[in-house]
């Protein structure tokens, strides 16, 4: 399955059934009298968050979504039927912004289940029994139904996960997600090998957290170099940002400042979340320049950096460790009461 994380949709509710012009006429009846009834109301657009989507893929080939419009009234006071409503299914994570500046947000999914009524649809007419007055006994006029709501809009996902790999072009990051959970990154000697984020579960200890490895930064990152600042968004909502630097590249040292440089730039508080560095391909370095750069790279980033080979499998255990202990332990699942369980409706699952 392709990774898209943008897509630009274009919705509208459902426009309300026209209310009827109708007149009672039956046999022996004397008095028969305007009975029109009212038109249906249009379909909602609805979005819904749902869990075990992670794309935005779906909306590149439908782009229109439109609800039915309400029925029309008929005689005999009969309303007109609603317009179904439209439920458009997105990721957790997903955000709507607004087409005129690409800015505004209007909307964001976090949680699964989420629901949000984004246009509700127009009101149905007003049939001619409803214009009947004391002066006017037999009135002709309806309404029309109101319109529904349109409008293009962004659909935006940012990826939910616990951990973000953020990291120079070549850090090891692919090698890394590879290594402790189930994706398959792609792997090549040369820089921007992954052109789309990769989420990945690791298991540790009988605990499961989301790895999500974004494409490498470069210089310049923040103002639309490289790839650009675009999937830095999908680090946002991470918790713990694990920084790998090339222990084999030129200036090791340099690598840290500049991504670390393009985070600040792009602000969204991603220099003030909780980041674990390493210097990663350990087994491509000696002992003595690794120690040496250890010690310069502590002082740099307040830390002591971690030691590891996402290739050779060795450090990868210790990093897991210090994930869990940023992490903290799972938040147990607070417990109804009976008032509340009672509160719920029935369902079979």
């Amino acid at each position: 399955m392709h990774f898209l994380d943008q897509a630009k949709i274009f919705i509208r509710s459902g426009a309300g059934g026209g209310g009827a012009v109708s007149f009672r006429r039956e046999k022996f009846i004397e008095y028969g009298g305007p009975d029109g009834g009212n038109g249906g109301k249009g379909g909602d657009i609805i979005f819904e968050a749902v869990a075990g989507l992670n794309t935005l893929i779906d909306f590149r080939y439908t782009q229109h979504f439109r609800a039915p419009r309400g029925k029309g009234g008929s005689g005999s006071n009969r309303t007109g039927g609603g317009g179904e409503d439209l439920v458009i299914k997105v990721p957790v994570g997903t955000q709507i912004i607004s087409d005129e500046d690409r800015e505004t947000v209007l909307a964001d999914f976090v949680t699964p289940g989420e629901k949000v009524v984004f246009f509700r649809g127009g009101d149905g007419g007003r049939g001619n029994a409803t214009y009947k007055t004391s002066t006017n006994r037999a009135p002709r006029q309806h309404g029309t139904g109101w319109p529904g709501e349109e409008a293009w809009v962004w659909l935006r996902l940012k990826l939910l996960a616990d951990v973000g790999l953020v990291g120079l072009p070549n850090a090891g990051k692919s090698t890394f997600i590879n290594a402790v959970t189930n994706a398959h990154a792609k792997v090549g000697a040369y820089p921007f090998t992954t052109v789309r984020p990769q989420l990945g579960v690791a298991r540790r200890h009988n605990r499961e957290f989301v790895i999500a490895d974004i494409p490498g930064l470069i210089e310049g990152a923040a103002d639309g170099a490289g790839i650009g600042d675009r999937f830095l968004g999908h680090v946002e909502r991470c918790r713990v940002l694990l920084h790998l630097i090339d222990a084999s590249g030129d200036d090791p040292i340099e690598a840290w400042e500049i991504v670390r440089g393009e985070l600040d730039a792009y602000g969204a508080g991603l220099v003030e979340k909780p980041e674990i560095v390493a210097l990663n391909k350990s087994d491509a370095v000696d002992a003595k320049t690794l120690a040496k750069l250890s010690k310069k790279l502590a002082k740099l980033c307040g830390q002591e950096p971690m030691i590891l080979s996402g290739a050779a499998g060795t450090g990868v255990d210790e990093v897991l460790d210090r994930m869990i202990d940023i992490l903290g332990p799972i938040e147990a699942p607070v417990a109804k009461t009976d008032a509340e369980e009672a509160a719920e409706p029935w369902s079979p699952i």
